[in-house]
This record gives structure tokens, C-alpha cells and sequence, in this order.
């Protein structure tokens, strides 16, 4: 491949590149849950997975120790970006990965967004760039019918940038989030687009039952998401000619009630059904039973009881249910044991006992279970020693010790399990180390100490990501990490680590995210040790003895996207000074 660049934006560039898919109205790959503090464990990891309007396998720069050529030229380019006046004269594919770098790394701008302009790109996904407008509509608008996929997050643009996607006829997923200065009248510029099968009002306060009417001539619509539109409640009957319709999400619209839901129920193609409202209850859950290819459904939140697993028993196809905070209790549990098909049951912050639990041991295909927060004690996990397929088990603030932990001994292919927030203590690891086909573990509790990560080490070597956040592991306990070879994630927030113990992490080249704030101990010496972990995406040493002197060790670290250095002796110059030198992919810092 022979790449030749030239600072007017002339381009001759030859060899293959990748091919742009355009199925992107696949389900988005969400997390159950991230890490859940912003400043002291990581934030949701959500933002740094593959958008569902992106082209899988040419948007992010694969992680290996030598790049492709093509990759460092369009490093290059986008390092350079303000050189370019145009890439029209490239190939689309060429464009396209320039274009899906700078979404990648938070560095599209109006300064460069013009180059764009009649590039024939398949999918222009913005990502977090909140700083859309009219005058960035108009450079999507020019790729015409290349575009099979937009996403645009912006309060900025109106109903004039909206009118400009009329050009591109062939759209196949659009997302609008937080566009708030969209009008009803003007969203029926998206009844031209009768190809799409995405599509997607996240946030959009101004959007009403009214505006629906343009929704309904979408006969290719395959997913619809409303999620946090507070005006929406009696649009749903413009969605009843939907009929090829498979997933729909309206979580967090506190508007929605029981009558809309029964709008839905001849949407019989439906596999998945986001709801989440604390406006619904069994009464709206009924007007769901006959949606027999249902797969899943979230109920979250909803006002709704025991008796609604009458209706639902009906749907013969339904594998996930989300009862999470949905005040149950264990009067009427004794129907779980008839939602033989479910294969992931989450039943979290719910006010339900060691007797509820009793009536899913015969739910034998569960993989995943979630029962955080709920009144579950040791004897109860008694119940689930039957369960041999779960993978999955959530068992956080729970009334779980040392001795509830021996009865999961059996269940050989547990992957995930969360035990923080409980009184599980050292004696009981020693059950967990046999559990080899666990990947991931939380351990969020004081009380797990060094002699309870040796124990853990001794068997699970394949562990992928481990929090011992608020765990009491010294320098000594740290020397056990140098075994798991595979660790992607490790949180040590709140331990007592020196940089002598950071050393004994070095080593683990596959880490990806790392927090260690709240090791007041650690000194620069820390991020010198730290400097070889190259494929580093996140770092927290927050409330730590770090100084600006000690930047200059991150340098090496290319992929880092986030970096919080709370309550140290770093300043916001210093950082954006290594941003702008270094670390070019940073999108996330603080202090800031």
C-alpha cells in the first residue's frame, strides 16, 4: 500500500482498506453496569464501546504492538488536521476512517468538519461531540445517499439542520439525542426516509405525542428508542402499522402509563421491550401477553407486583426479565418457578428473602442472576446450588458471608460474580479459587486482605477484572497480582499501596483500566513504573503524593482516553500541555 499526503489535502493513496458495513441497527452492547463512582472507580466504560451506527472492525485502530500502515498514516492525518481543507478526492473508505478517528479521540471540530464535505461516507456517528449545529448538517447532508447512518447529539441544531437530511435518502439509522430545538412540525422531514430500520429521541424534551403522526409511515422500522421523552404519552397509537417492529425502548419516560402499553399489543414481531416507568403497573403488564416473541423485557422501576408474572407466563419465548426496583416481595414469588425459559432474572432492590429464592432453583437455563441490595442471607444461596448454568451471579450489599460462599462451589461456570458490600471475609476465598472459569470478580469490602488475594491467585489465573476497591492490600499482598497475566481492570482504590507495591503491577500489559486512588503514599515513582502499560485506556490516582513532575511518565501512554489526578499536586495546565504533546487520544481529565 502506497500512501502519499500532501498538506493541500491532495491525496493518492492505494492498497485496500476496510469495507463499511451497513447493519448498524444491531442492538447496542450495553453493560449492566460499569464502575460506578466518576471520580473514585472508573466511570461506565459504555462510551468506549463501538457505537451501533459505526462500521464494526474499521472504527477503532486495532491494539497490537506493530500498527498497520495505513493506521499510521491516519494517525498522521488526523494529527495534522488542520493542514486539510478537503478529503473529497479520497477514497470514501480512506475518509471514513479519517472522519471515525477524530469521533474516536473527541477531536472533530468546526474547524475541520468542512473537510468532510461530499466525502460519500457511509456513517457519520458524532459520539459525545455535543457541539453539532446547522452548519454540521449541512456537511452530513452533502454525502447524500452514501449515508447509511447519522448520529447527532446537540442541543444547537434546529429544525433547518433537520430539514438538510432530506438529501440523504437512503438512511438507514438515525439518532437524535438532546435536540431539543427540533419542532413538532419539522419532524416530519423523517417520513422521506423510508429505509430506515433505526431510530432513535434519546432526550428529547420537546418531542410529543403529536410528532408520533410521522412515525407511523416507517414500515422498515426494526428499533425505536424514546428513551427519556417526557411527552410522549398517547403517541404510541401512530405505532401500531410497525408490524416488523423488534425492539422498542421508552425507559425513563415518566409519562408513559398503562393505556400506552396497550397501543403495543399487536406489535407482534416485538423481541424486546425497554420500559421502565414507575407510571405502569400489572394492569399494563397485561396488555403485553400476547407479544408471544417476546425476548426481552425490562420493567424497571415499574409499580408492579408478584401477580403480573400471570401475564407474563404466557410469553413462551421470553429468556431476560427485569424486575429490578420494582418493590416485590415474596408474596406471589412462587410464580417465578413457572418462567422455565428465562435465562437472565434480575431481581434487584427488591424487598424479597431466602423464600423467594427457593422458587428459582428450578429455572435451570438462568445464566444470569442479580440479586444486589435484596434480604438475601447464606441459607438462601442454598437454592441456587442447582443452577448449574449461571455464569453470571450479583450478589452485592447483600446479608452474604463467608459461609453462603461454599454452596456456590458448584457452579463450575460462573464467569462474573459480585460480592461486594458483604461480609465475605479471607476464609471463605479459598472456595472462590476453584471457580477457574471465573473472569470477573468484585470484592468491594474492608474486610478481604492480603492473605485473602494470595489465596485467589493460586486459582484464578484467567481473571480478566478484579476490584478490590476499599480492600485492605498492602505492598506485601500486591506481589500476588503479578500472576493474573490476564487483567484487564484492576481497581485498589482506598488500599494501602506504596510505589513499591506498583511495581508489582508493571508487568500486566493487558490492563486497560487501573485505579488507584486513595493511596496517598504513591509518589511519582508510581506513574515511572506505570509507563510500560501502553494499552492503558483509563487511569485514577486521585488523592495521591503525585506531582506535574510525574506527567512526563505518561507519555508513552498513547491509548489513554481518561486520566484523573484528583487532590494531587497536578495542575490543569500541565495536563492539557501533555494532551496537546503526548497523549493526543485523551478525551477525559481531571482536574479540569
Amino acid at each position: 500500500m502506497i500512501v502519499s499526503v500532501t498538506s493541500q489535502g491532495n491525496s493518492l493513496i492505494m492498497g485496500s482498506v476496510c469495507s463499511c458495513k451497513s447493519d448498524h441497527y444491531a442492538d447496542e452492547n450495553t453493560t449492566r453496569r460499569g464502575f460506578s463512582s466518576r471520580y473514585f472507580k472508573f466511570g461506565s466504560s459504555k462510551w468506549l464501546e463501538s457505537s451501533p451506527f459505526l462500521p464494526s472492525g474499521c472504527c477503532q485502530f486495532r491494539r497490537r504492538s506493530c500498527p498497520s500502515l495505513m493506521e499510521l498514516c491516519i494517525h498522521k492525518i488526523c494529527e495534522d488536521i488542520d493542514k486539510y481543507h478537503s478529503f473529497s478526492m479520497l477514497p470514501s473508505d480512506v475518509s471514513q476512517l479519517i472522519f471515525n478517528h477524530l469521533v474516536d479521540s473527541c477531536s472533530l471540530s468546526d474547524n475541520c468538519i468542512e473537510a468532510f464535505r461530499d466525502c460519500a461516507l457511509h456513517d457519520m456517528c458524532m459520539g459525545e461531540c455535543t457541539q453539532v449545529k446547522d452548519n454540521w448538517m449541512d456537511v452530513i447532508s452533502s454525502q447524500g445517499s452514501s449515508l447509511l447512518s447519522a448520529y447527532i447529539a446537540g442541543t444547537e441544531v434546529t429544525d433547518i439542520g433537520l430539514s438538510l437530511l432530506r438529501n440523504c435518502s437512503n438512511l438507514q439509522a438515525l439518532g437524535l439525542d438532546c435536540c431539543d430545538k427540533i419542532s413538532d412540525g419539522d419532524i416530519k422531514h423523517i417520513t422521506g426516509f423510508s429505509n430506515l430500520k433505526y431510530l432513535g429521541f434519546r432526550k428529547c424534551f420537546g418531542l410529543t405525542a403529536e410528532a408520533m403522526k410521522s412515525l407511523s409511515g416507517l414500515a422498515k422500522l426494526v428499533k425505536l428508542d424514546f428513551e427519556r421523552c417526557p411527552l410522549i404519552h398517547g403517541g404510541f397509537i401512530h405505532l401500531e402499522g410497525l408490524t416488523i417492529l423488534e425492539s422498542l425502548t421508552i425507559r425513563g419516560c415518566k409519562c408513559i402509563t398503562d393505556s400506552d402499553l396497550k397501543s403495543l399489543a399487536g406489535l407482534g414481531s416485538l423481541k424486546e421491550l425497554q420500559i421502565s416507568c414507575d407510571n405502569i403497573t400489572n394492569v399494563g403488564v397485561s396488555y403485553l401477553r400476547d407479544l408471544n416473541k417476546l425476548v426481552v423485557l425490562n420493567l424497571e422501576g415499574s409499580d408492579v407486583t408478584a401477580l403480573c408474572l400471570d401475564y407474563l407466563t404466557a410469553l413462551t419465548s421470553l429468556q431476560s426479565l427485569n424486575l429490578n426496583r420494582c418493590h416485590l416481595t415474596d408474596v406471589g414469588c412462587e410464580k417465578f418457578s413457572a418462567l422455565s425459559n428465562l435465562k437472565e432474572l434480575n431481581l434487584g432492590f427488591n424487598n424479597i428473602t431466602d423464600t423467594c429464592l427457593e422458587h428459582l432453583k428450578g429455572l435451570t437455563k438462568l445464566e444470569g442472576l442479580y440479586l444486589d441490595s435484596c434480604r438475601i442471607s447464606n441459607d438462601g444461596l442454598a437454592h441456587l446450588a442447582g443452577l448449574a448454568n449461571l455464569k453470571a451471579l450479583e450478589l452485592s450489599d447483600t446479608e452474604v458471608g463467608s459461609d453462603g460462599i461454599l454452596q456456590l462451589s458448584g457452579l463450575t461456570k460462573l464467569e462474573d460474580l459480585n460480592l461486594s458490600f458483604t461480609s465475605v471475609t479471607d476464609n471463605s476465598l479459598k472456595t472462590l479459587s476453584g471457580l477457574t472459569s471465573l473472569r470477573s470478580l468484585n470484592l468491594d469490602t474492608r474486610q478481604i486482605t492480603d492473605s485473602g488475594l494470595a489465596v485467589l491467585t493460586v486459582g484464578l489465573t484467567g481473571l480478566t477484572h478484579l476490584d478490590l476497591f476499599g480492600a485492605q492490600i498492602t505492598d506485601s499482598g500486591a506481589k500476588y497480582l503479578s500472576y493474573l497475566k490476564n487483567l484487564q481492570s484492576l481497581d485498589l482504590c482506598g488500599g494501602r499501596l506504596t510505589d513499591a507495591g506498583v511495581k508489582n503491577i508493571k508487568d500486566l500489559s493487558s490492563l486497560m483500566f487501573l485505579n488507584l486512588s486513595q493511596n496517598p503514599k504513591l509518589t511519582n515513582t508510581a506513574l515511572e513504573y506505570l509507563s510500560g502499560l501502553t494499552s492503558l485506556v483509563s487511569l485514577n490516582v486521585s488523592n495521591s503524593s503525585i506531582t506535574n513532575d510525574g506527567l512526563q511518565y505518561l507519555k508513552p501512554l498513547k491509548n489513554l482516553r481518561s486520566l484523573y489526578l484528583e487532590f494531587c499536586g497536578v495542575t490543569v495546565c500541565e495536563i492539557k500541555k501533555l494532551q496537546a504533546k503526548a497523549l493526543r487520544n485523551l478525551a477525559r481529565y481531571r482536574p479540569q
